[in-house]
C-alpha cells in the first residue's frame, strides 16, 4: 500500500483550504451519481414464468422472478471495471470535506459542530426516502401482496444503504483523519493502508467472511484520505496507478479479491483501495480538460443540478425503480402482456434497455424534482455553527449540541442503517431504522431534546415533505 505514497511533490505548509469548489470535482461527481443510478437500474431484473409459488428463498412467487440480471452476465467482471465508480466518489468526496472543513477552521468551528451540520446535512433526505419506502411496503402488505414479493422489495430498496451508513461514519471521523493527514499524511496514509491488508489477511487465513467488513471503515477512510491528497495538489502518477492496476491483478489472482469489482463491495478487499489510487490518478491527468468541460453552460447548469440534489437521488433512485418494475410487473400480469418483462440478458431484454433507462432516469428526475427541496432547505443552526453573524431567527442563537449528542447522533444514524441492512429490508426494520434515522437528526440540532424525540416517530416522512411556513 505504501506505494501510492507519491513522492514527487512536496505538501503546502499550511495546507491552503480553496476558495472555490472545483468545476472538474463537481462533474465527476455528477457523473459518478449517474453512473451508479445506471448501474443500479441494469441490475435490475424481474420476469413473469412459471414460477414457484413456494420460491421465496430464491425469489420466486407466484410465477415472478425477481433477480440481479447482470449477476449471470459473461461481460459482468469487464464491465465492473470500467463501472466501479465508487472508490473515485470517496475520494471526491475527501477532496469537498477537506475544503469545507478547513474552511470552517478558519471561523473558530470545533470538530463537532462540522460534524452536526453534516449530520444535518445527510440524514433528513434518507430520513424522508425511509418514511415512503415504511409506507409503501404497508401498503404493499395491507393488499395483500405476496410476502416473499414485499420482502424481497424491501430488500432489494435496502442494498444502496451501506453507502449512507459508512459514509456518514467516514464524515464524522473527517477532522480527527484530517488532523492526522496534516501532521503525516505518508504515514496516515500507509496504516490505513496495512490495516486494509491485514483485515483482508485475517479473512483469508480464518475463513470467517465476516472478518472483511472491517474494511467497511478502513477501505473507505484509505480512500477518502486520497482526497485530502487531493485537495492539497498532491496526487498519485500515472506510474503509480500502474503499479496500482498490478496490485489488484496481484491480489485477485491470489485469491484475496474477486475479480469482479462489484463483488468485491461485500465486503471491501484492498483492490478497491487500490482503484481509488488509479481512479485518483486519472482524474488528476484530466482534470484540465474537465474543467473545460464544466465550464460548458449546459454542462455546468446539468452539474450544479445534480450534484444539489446529490443524497436525494441516491436515497429516493432505487425506491423509484423498484416502483416503476412493480408497475411494469402489475401491468404485465394483468394484461398478459410479457413483453413488457423480457427474461433478463435476452436480445429482448438488452434491446429494451435504452429505453428502460431513460424511463427509470425520468421518473427519478421526477421524483427528485419534488422532494429535493428537503436537501436544498437552508440549516436555520447553520449562521451560529459556522461563527456567522446569526440572523432574526431564535434558533440560529441556540448552541450547538455538542460532542455527546453529536457522536450519540453518528451512532444512531448508522445505527438505523445497519439495522435495516442486517435484516435484509424487513418491513419492521424499515419502520426501526427510519426512527433511530429521526432521533439521529434530533441529536444533532440544537434545542431541548426530550420533545422533538417523543415526536420522532409521528409521520417522519410526511412532515419531511410537507411545506414548511417561512422562517420555520
Amino acid at each position: 500500500m505504501t506505494l501510492v505514497v507519491p513522492a514527487h511533490t512536496p505538501l503546502p505548509d499550511p495546507p491552503q483550504p480553496r476558495s472555490r469548489r472545483d468545476p472538474a470535482v463537481d462533474l465527476v461527481r455528477a457523473a459518478c451519481l449517474i453512473a451508479v443510478v445506471t448501474v443500479h437500474a441494469l441490475m435490475v431484473g424481474v420476469s413473469l414464468t412459471s414460477g414457484d409459488p413456494a420460491g421465496a428463498a430464491t425469489g420466486t412467487a407466484g410465477g415472478v422472478v425477481i433477480e440481479n440480471a447482470l449477476e449471470s452476465w459473461g461481460g459482468f467482471t469487464v464491465f465492473s471495471w470500467v463501472a466501479q465508480m465508487m472508490p473515485l466518489f470517496f475520494v471526491l468526496g475527501g477532496f469537498a470535506s477537506a475544503t469545507h472543513l478547513r474552511g470552517l477552521r478558519r471561523r473558530g468551528v470545533r470538530a463537532d459542530a462540522y460534524v452536526a451540520l453534516r449530520l444535518r446535512r445527510l440524514l433528513p433526505v434518507p430520513l424522508a426516502a425511509a418514511g415512503a419506502v415504511v409506507a409503501g411496503l404497508t401498503a404493499l402488505t395491507l393488499v395483500g401482496l405476496d410476502a416473499s414479493l414485499v420482502a424481497e422489495a424491501g430488500w432489494r430498496i435496502s442494498q444502496p444503504l451501506w453507502f449512507l451508513g459508512v459514509y456518514v461514519l467516514c464524515s464524522a471521523l473527517v477532522p480527527a483523519a484530517l488532523r492526522l493527514h496534516e501532521r503525516a499524511p505518508g504515514r496516515t496514509l500507509a496504516a490505513l493502508g496495512a490495516a486494509v491488508l491485514c483485515v483482508d489477511a485475517l479473512r483469508a487465513a480464518s475463513g470467517v467472511d465476516a472478518l472483511g467488513f472491517a474494511n467497511l471503515l478502513f477501505v473507505w477512510m484509505f480512500v477518502q484520505q486520497l482526497g485530502f491528497w487531493l485537495a492539497d495538489g498532491r496526487v498519485p502518477s500515472l506510474r503509480t496507478a500502474g503499479w496500482a492496476v498490478a496490485g489488484i491483478i496481484a491480489l485477485m489472482a491470489l485469491g484475496a479479491s474477486p475479480a469482479n469489482l462489484f463483488a468485491a463491495l461485500n465486503p471491501p478487499t484492498a483492490a478497491l483501495a487500490l482503484l481509488g489510487v488509479v481512479q485518483l490518478a486519472l482524474f488528476a491527468a484530466a482534470r484540465d480538460r474537465l474543467r473545460a468541460w464544466a465550464a460548458l453552460p449546459g454542462i455546468a447548469r446539468a452539474s450544479n443540478a445534480i450534484n444539489g440534489a446529490a443524497m436525494t437521488i441516491y436515497s429516493w433512485h432505487m425506491l423509484v425503480v423498484i416502483a416503476l418494475t412493480g408497475l411494469l410487473l402489475a401491468t404485465g400480469a394483468l394484461t398478459g402482456a410479457t413483453m413488457l418483462l423480457p427474461v433478463p440478458l435476452t436480445a429482448e431484454w438488452w434491446l429494451s434497455r435504452p429505453f428502460w433507462i431513460a424511463t427509470a432516469s425520468l421518473a427519478v428526475a421526477a421524483v427528485v424534482a419534488v422532494v429535493a427541496r428537503i436537501e436544498r432547505r437552508p440549516d436555520p443552526h447553520r449562521a451560529a455553527a459556522s461563527g456567522a453573524p446569526a440572523g432574526a431567527q431564535n434558533r440560529e442563537h441556540a448552541p450547538q449540541p455538542g460532542p455527546f449528542r453529536t457522536v450519540a447522533a453518528v451512532l444512531t444514524g448508522a445505527g438505523g442503517v445497519l439495522l435495516i441492512l442486517v435484516a435484509t429490508g424487513a418491513l419492521w426494520a424499515w419502520l426501526a431504522g427510519m426512527l433511530l434515522l429521526a432521533v439521529a437528526v434530533r441529536l444533532a440540532s440544537p434545542g431541548p431534546l426530550a420533545p422533538a424525540v417523543i415526536r420522532a416517530g409521528r409521520a417522519a416522512a410526511p412532515r419531511a415533505l410537507a411545506p414548511r411556513p417561512q422562517g420555520s
